[in-house]
């Protein structure tokens, strides 16, 4: 069983998330590329975008600076972070990673998402194409992002935990 991320972040980003309107959810490979034809942040044949993994395994994709909870409309994911979609004869992903503050997923949560493109017959690469690992501080409670192996607190200096403590 995958495990399961609940959000994190400021509850100030979370209070109208579940009435957001923010993310569509992905049916089909021709949804979402109907739906990525009509953002205006590409950049050449690439648009970056926010996406989650619901617990049913449905993929949300929403405009890259949206909150992930709004795409989640404030569900428990399986999966969250960035893709990078290319625009080839047919839509790609050509990027993937476990970037979400909000949600701090390990990279491990690549096969929830593997799973839901697969299911969507989205071509992707064969692992996440950069890896995130969040910790939070057990003495002042902020969220790190870890860096080069350095288990450190970015705020306090506390020492983070090896293992992964958003539970």
């Amino acid at each position: 069983m995958p495990r399961t991320y609940a959000y994190v972040g400021p509850e100030a980003l979370s209070a109208g998330a579940a009435a957001a309107r923010s993310g569509f959810t992905v049916r089909d490979r021709d949804g979402l590329a109907r739906w990525a034809a009509a953002q205006p942040e590409w950049d050449g044949d690439r648009l970056t975008v926010t996406f989650v993994v619901l617990e049913d395994g449905a993929l949300r994709v929403a405009p890259r600076r949206s909150e992930h909870v709004d795409c989640a409309r404030g569900a428990v994911v399986l999966a969250a972070g960035e893709l990078t979609l290319r625009r080839t004869p047919t839509l790609a992903v050509a990027g993937a990673t476990n970037q979400s503050t909000g949600y701090c997923p390990e990279p491990d949560c690549w096969s929830s998402l593997r799973a839901a493109l697969g299911a969507l017959e989205i071509p992707a690469p064969a692992e996440l194409t950069v890896a995130y690992t969040f910790r939070r501080c057990p003495r002042c409670g902020e969220r790190n992002l870890v860096k080069e192996a350095w288990f450190v607190c970015d705020l306090c200096g506390a020492d983070l935990p090896e293992a992964w403590n958003f539970a």
